[in-house]
């Protein structure tokens, strides 16, 4: 695929980081409004406001991030599926995208619409589920920040490749 220019990649790092960030805070908020609401907010109150923001602001950050992040895979040297980091990383937002979209988002909505009548295992869940999602996104700024694993293997070379190669380095 074709490469961007450096001011293009960098304007698409930044939003890329900033949709990153939003998706982080909206996670954290949804997380601090869980354990307001464990630890006795009214959650009349409480869970309205997280399905607001599980719907308005955490869904289509979600689908935001993991959309730039594959663009700017693509279109930056690092490759969509040459680094192993890169990898490690779609495979973890795919995955939070897919529990956000199916089945974060409508807990939400199911939460905001029952309010004070939500079941004590669904209440569990609005802390548990932000808390692993918080962490999950740790682990992506990680290996964002460091990198690591190096190049995945090329893929074998076939024998024609391998036959023009080694004509190549006769000839020399």
């Amino acid at each position: 695929m074709r490469r961007i220019p450096p001011t293009a990649r960098k304007a698409l790092l930044t939003l890329h980081l900033v949709t990153s960030l939003g998706w982080l805070g909206a996670d954290l908020t949804l997380l601090t409004l869980g354990v307001a609401a464990q630890r006795g907010a009214d959650p009349a109150a409480v869970y309205p406001v997280a399905a607001l923001i599980g719907t308005v602001l955490f869904a289509p950050l979600s689908v935001l991030v993991w959309l730039i992040g594959v663009v700017s895979a693509l279109l930056t040297p690092w490759g969509l599926l040459r680094y192993r980091w890169v990898l490690v990383k779609l495979v973890i937002t795919t995955v939070m995208v897919g529990l956000v979209l199916f089945l974060l988002t409508p807990n939400l909505r199911h939460a905001g619409a029952l309010g004070a009548a939500l079941p004590a295992r669904d209440r569990a869940d609005l802390v548990i589920a932000p808390a692993v999602s918080t962490g999950l996104l740790i682990i992506a700024t990680v290996l964002s920040t460091y990198k690591p694993w190096g190049r995945r293997p090329a893929a074998r070379p076939t024998v024609a490749s391998r036959t023009s190669r080694d004509r190549a380095t006769t000839r020399m």
